[in-house]
């Protein structure tokens, strides 16, 4: 695994330009020539970066699965005259928010219905008359269509975090990488009483790798963090849209 690690690290820093010829260029030969303070902190970034990357992936999957989804939900719903038309797909359709949104409108748009089929009349008897379905309370259809929205917000969110994450934190610990290395080529000094910049070039690049694989790890997390961010708005205000449309429909209908 840390093998791993060192391998992943040199790749991303020779992303960035850090290649060269000699021992002072070559990235690799400078990582394996690290300190094994060095080449910890070289890991941590190394598994930040590879766990960033892989929710990237994950949510830029699922959110294009979710778009698809939500544009067939969306002509399903508009093409249909009864919500119990609509009810049947929903199960093919999971991935996609507004599924989630239109099931628990659904649900509790149903419950009232039925409690208003079995009111009682005036003599307290329960009532048989057929009559126009009446909605009981708009206000508590609106709560639950707002509840179902904040679930499905939520799960669009799953794991974004880490991408913040690994954008504010792996610039200092690459500086942390870099400062350390810097005191031991300093100290190295010190002991050899020596400023040959053929001493201390090597040492000092080391430390600079530290720094390079914090600006590669933090870079991408802080451009997908954003993107992805600017996605999940979009999808909230799909849903407060989805929400309207349904919550007009059910007063003209129910009413």
């Amino acid at each position: 695994m840390r093998t791993f690690g060192y391998y992943a690290i040199a790749l991303q820093s020779q992303a960035l330009g850090a290649s060269g010829e000699g021992v002072g260029g070559d990235v690799l030969a400078l990582v394996a020539a690290a300190s094994p303070l060095q080449k910890g902190v070289l890991l941590i970034l190394a598994l930040f970066s590879i766990s960033s990357w892989g929710v990237v992936f994950l949510k830029l999957w699922q959110f294009r699965r979710l778009e698809q989804q939500t544009s067939s939900f969306l002509d399903i719903f508009r093409r249909s005259t009864k919500f119990s038309e609509v009810q049947p797909v929903c199960r093919s359709l999971t991935h996609s928010p507004l599924v989630g949104v239109f099931q628990a409108g659904y649900a509790e748009l149903n419950t009232q219905l039925r409690q208003g089929d079995a009111a009682p009349d005036s003599a307290g008897r329960p009532s048989t008359a057929i009559g126009r379905p009446t909605l009981r309370s708009f206000d508590a259809l609106d709560r639950a269509l707002l509840r179902a929205a904040a679930v499905e917000i939520n799960k669009l969110e799953q794991r974004v975090h880490l991408l913040a994450t690994t954008a504010s934190i792996t610039p200092f610990i690459g500086l942390f990488g870099t400062v350390m290395g810097i005191m031991a080529a300093f100290t190295g000094i010190a002991e050899t009483g020596s400023t040959n910049l053929g001493i201390v070039a090597q040492p000092i690049a080391e430390a600079l790798i530290a720094t390079a694989a914090g600006l590669a790890a933090a870079i991408p997390a802080v451009y997908f963090y954003n993107y992805l961010t600017h996605k999940v708005k979009i999808y909230m205000s799909t849903m407060e849209d989805f929400s309207m449309e349904f919550l007009n429909i059910a007063e003209r209908n129910f009413t």
